[in-house]
């Protein structure tokens, strides 16, 4: 490969993305090499889920983009508006010029470019990167049979609640389940469940579907308010507090939630059984309630 190629393989996509003001080949896009989402990973990421090109809970991923960049003290540089024709432009080139059905929005917006120095500059201009792929959802043979995933301890920093760029402890702990054939890794902290490498897990047990508590040690999925209003639907008690190992292994089902999943079966976990070892009635509901909300986006 000669220098004039480095950073461009041949593999890369021609799909239309967004990058600084200008919809351009993603596999012409560029940024510095000083962009300090490069150089530190000082960045924010949101993931957005498009059925049939519309928006899956766009207020919701644009609420939680807004308390990342806060976190990181970034001001938000786009409207609301612009945000969702960037994300529209995207998931309709993607459905109208090539069929696909589903679309996933990804959205990048780092502290932008400056001389490599760990403080935080002033006065830099985020970079706003925006790009579109197909949405790969889960398969028939999982939702009829369940996956399975293996435990491992949360090594993650302590602002999990920030879904930021620098994703090398998420790398690893996905590792963890890709060299074990497994589909997720679901973190502990000490003895209380925290989340798993992409996925938020959701505990059932004598039907009370309970999940983790809000704060610093869990991102907060967009799944999290929906999965409460779909239990409100269905007559479901919503609890979110602290769960231990061995509630999360004594469950009667053991639940996935993100943008790709939806609401995914575990009925394996460590090689034991979930529960019967089959998805459960609580999980028909839950994601039976979830198509319901998508089918509400083409009303």
């Amino acid at each position: 490969m000669t220098a004039a190629n480095w950073g461009h393989p041949p593999d890369l996509p021609d799909t239309l993305c967004y990058l600084n003001g200008t919809f351009t080949e993603l596999r012409n896009a560029q940024v510095s090499v000083l962009d300090r989402g490069f150089i530190f990973g000082d960045g924010v990421y949101e993931v957005l889920p498009c059925y049939g090109g519309v928006a899956f809970r766009f207020e919701q991923h644009m609420a939680r983009l807004d308390r990342s960049m806060a976190e990181l003290r970034i001001a938000n540089p786009l409207p609301r508006s612009e945000w969702q024709a960037i994300a529209q432009r995207l998931a309709h080139a993607l459905r109208d010029d090539r069929g696909v059905a589903n679309q996933l929005i990804y959205i990048q917006v780092t502290r932008g470019v400056a001389l490599r120095d760990h403080a935080m500059p002033a006065n830099t201009v985020p970079t706003v990167f925006v790009m579109v792929s197909e949405m790969k959802l889960a398969t028939p043979a999982q939702r009829e049979h369940g996956v399975a995933c293996v435990t491992a301890d949360d090594f993650r920093w302590e602002k999990a609640h920030i879904k930021s760029t620098s994703l090398l402890g998420a790398v690893f702990a996905r590792q963890i389940s890709v060299d074990a054939g497994a589909t997720e890794t679901v973190m502990f902290r000490g003895d209380h469940l925290s989340e798993a490498a992409s996925s938020n897990v959701w505990v059932i047990q004598n039907g009370v579907v309970m999940g983790p508590p809000k704060d610093n040690l869990v991102l907060e999925g967009i799944r999290f308010g929906l999965i409460e209003e779909l239990c409100r639907v269905q007559g479901l008690r919503f609890e979110l507090r602290p769960l231990t190992r061995t509630e999360v292994f004594a469950a009667d089902e053991l639940l996935l939630s993100s943008a790709t999943k939806e609401v995914l079966p575990v009925t394996r976990l460590d090689g034991h059984p979930v529960g019967n070892g089959r998805p459960g009635p609580i999980y028909q509901r839950l994601y039976a309630g979830y198509q319901q909300a998508v089918a509400a986006l083409s009303a």
